[in-house]
């Protein structure tokens, strides 16, 4: 079993339009409703592919339509109550795949709100094989969050995944978490540099692997992802011949990964092969099973260093 630990999650509105005018009135041509934040968002693409998971997250009292909408998607859950409310996103997608993100920050947390979600990982724990922390942290939180989430997993057997940015990123590396997934902007800021080639990311997922983080799991867009795991590195990638929405990408290539026994090229492959799938699909719906194309997946184990990545 993989538990996702998610303490800012999110209900995502995805509005369908022509174009976007600032200042102007525009009409939706489509609309979806989706529970969202990186760990929640996990927990869905391993429920929709039949991984046993569990979802632990906060939620307040106005919040019930997002504990019906992961129930109504087979996403076990657990539920901390909170006091506030959680955040509310929008998306925006225009024609040809450009989105407009608009999220809130989030509710701040009580002391004890945080410290009943610590116990529930600590809980759930027990018996899963990864715990995977991922997303943002409440306004206000301390960056060590992940770092003790990390901490009080391991001493319950499991293993750790973390998906963040910033200092909280670099907290968790420093106390040795199992795995992180960066982005390559991500990347870029963890090591204060600018990465333009397959190299680049490579060499800074290989910083973050030495200053403690046991693998690393870069995903670079339509350049695929690169692993770094025991000093040495694999690249992946697939030709995709639609991009429908690219939200969620990146969860359903840590999704994929940790299902196929997060280590190893053969589990980057797969993690490819989820991301692909996910990028077919409106919103950030997350594919099924009977959706994932693994062909199309090719994984080298002799990255091509001078190769240019593409433009974001």
């Amino acid at each position: 079993m993989i538990a996702t630990f998610t303490p800012n999650p999110s209900l995502d509105r995805t509005l369908e339009v022509d174009s976007l005018v600032r200042g102007g009135v525009v009409r939706a041509n489509g609309f979806r409703l989706d529970p969202g934040g990186k760990g929640v968002n996990v927990a869905r693409v391993l429920a929709s592919a039949g991984v046993p998971t569990l979802a632990i997250f906060p939620c307040g009292e106005e919040d019930l339509g997002f504990i019906h909408l992961l129930e109504a998607a087979g996403v076990p859950c657990r539920v901390v109550p909170i006091g506030g409310r959680i955040r509310q996103n929008i998306s925006i997608l225009e024609p040809e795949g450009v989105i407009t993100h608009v999220n809130e920050p989030g509710p701040s947390l009580a002391t004890e709100e945080i410290a009943s979600l610590l116990s529930a990982v600590a809980e759930s724990a027990t018996g899963a094989a990864w715990i995977c922390a991922s997303g943002s942290l409440p306004p206000g939180q301390d960056p060590d969050l992940y770092r003790e989430v990390a901490g009080i997993a391991r001493a319950q057997g499991s293993k750790v995944a973390v998906d963040t940015s910033g200092e909280p990123l670099a907290r968790a590396v420093a106390g040795g978490v199992d795995l992180i997934k960066p982005n390559r902007h991500e990347l870029e800021e963890a090591v204060s540099g600018e990465i333009v080639t397959l190299g680049d990311a490579i060499e800074a997922a290989l910083v973050l692997h030495h200053a403690g983080s046991r693998a690393v799991l870069a995903s670079l867009g339509a350049d695929g992802a690169v692993l770094v795991e025991g000093g040495r590195s694999w690249h992946a990638e697939a030709e995709v011949s639609e991009v429908v929405s690219n939200v969620g990408a990146g969860d359903a290539l840590l999704a994929g990964f940790l299902a196929s026994g997060g280590a190893g090229p053969s589990a980057l492959a797969e993690g490819i092969a989820w991301a692909v799938a996910k990028i077919s699909l409106p919103g950030s719906q997350m594919p099924q099973s009977d959706q994932i194309n693994r062909s199309l997946v090719k994984v080298s184990q002799r990255p091509e260093k001078s190769r240019k990545l593409e433009e974001d």
